[in-house]
């Protein structure tokens, strides 16, 4: 997969842009606060309709317009698309593929991946367990865009479920109780699934991981990945599975009026030496995890689509000492990478694009 050209309108800092890009290792850089990481943020949201920021659509508009257009020229599998996103400041945003209305979310897969990798993802390492959850449900859909519905169909089974229980206030009747029946089951079989689904990949990811973490630390260490489910011993395999949890968590629910077991309070836990990332490791060593929890994602995408992903690394080297960024660059996969530095390359970067970024505005070097 490759961007091939990007234009911009009214996107962020940017009034208009349009930037040719190359195959392989594209820099872009320039001090802070001009308009580097907005550049890969446009890029990522050509394949996922979301900033990696966590920014809502209204902040992705230049200040004083009404919408922001960022548009993709992208070849995948030797086949060119054109990806248009139209971001509105108030109202519905708008996709286009190839001239055609996107109607699928999930359908983008299949014309452009992206793996980004920035500094607010050291709390993937540091922070709570939905942004674990989030980061193996991402990557479920990237590896087969049908897991999106089995993810779905937990949410939507979830609300309702919730939403019912907090209208019984702790006193249901017996029809009540019989709703609950019916949402204990699809809420148990879409739990099931998609724990199951979580475990799988955890345990495929998991020594790639370990042999990310050797390439851009440079050190070889003990990194494990273990999928937590408090619910059932692994993945819904003890005998009821998800089912036999909310039959034995049913009175606490009533009582609180929400779901207490299930997929949505599930975690990743990482350890080094076997001892808990999030609590023993090193700054750099959490950065470094980071990092290859990102790039091992990349490498599984690679391995099941055979066509890699885009690789965003922004502002990747003031997160890492001099050592673990040069190996990082000893270890960057095959496939288009994009990259953002205010502090320059180190040492022996051979890139085959250098983009200045100043004042809003890309010129090649």
């Amino acid at each position: 997969m490759q961007i091939q050209r990007l234009w911009l309108n009214g996107f962020r800092s940017y009034v208009d842009a349009d930037v040719e890009l190359p195959g392989g290792l594209t820099a872009v850089l320039g001090p802070n606060g001009q308009g580097k990481s907005n550049l890969l943020e446009a890029m990522s949201y050509l394949a996922t309709l979301r900033s990696f920021r966590g920014a809502p659509a209204e902040a992705m508009v230049r200040v004083g317009a009404e919408r922001a257009v960022v548009r993709g020229q992208v070849v995948t599998d030797g086949r060119e698309h054109l990806v248009e996103a139209e971001i509105a400041r108030t109202g519905r945003n708008r996709v286009l593929v190839d001239k055609q209305r996107l109607t699928r979310q999930r359908d983008l897969t299949e014309v452009l991946r992206v793996t980004v990798f920035a500094p607010d993802d050291l709390d993937l390492v540091k922070g709570g367990p939905a942004l674990r959850r989030g980061f193996l449900d991402d990557l479920l859909v990237s590896v087969h865009p049908r897991h999106d519905q089995v993810r779905a169909e937990w949410e939507r089974a979830l609300k309702q479920r919730n939403a019912l229980l907090k209208q019984m206030h702790g006193r249901p009747d017996e029809s009540a109780l019989i709703t609950l029946d019916v949402w204990d089951q699809k809420l148990s079989t879409a739990g099931d699934a998609l724990a199951g689904l979580r475990h799988d990949l955890v345990q495929r990811i998991a020594p790639v991981v370990s042999r990310a973490y050797r390439d851009v630390a440079a050190e070889e260490l003990d990194v494990s990945l273990r999928y937590l489910a408090p619910w059932s011993t692994g993945t819904g395999d003890r005998p009821g599975g998800l089912a036999a949890a909310l039959a034995a968590s049913r009175s606490d629910e009533l009582r609180r009026g929400v779901t207490l077991v299930g997929p949505h309070r599930d975690d990743l836990e990482l350890t080094l030496r076997s001892l808990p990332a999030r609590t023993h490791a090193s700054q750099g060593e959490q950065r470094s995890l980071a990092l290859a929890l990102r790039l091992a994602s990349h490498r599984v995408l690679l391995e099941t689509h055979d066509s890699p992903p885009v690789l965003l690394l922004d502002d990747v080297f003031s997160e890492l000492d001099p050592e673990r960024s040069a190996a990082l660059l000893r270890s960057l996969p095959e496939g288009q990478t994009v990259l953002s530095s205010a502090a320059g390359l180190p040492d022996g970067v051979d890139s085959e694009l250098i983009l200045d970024v100043a004042d809003g505005a890309v010129r090649p070097r």
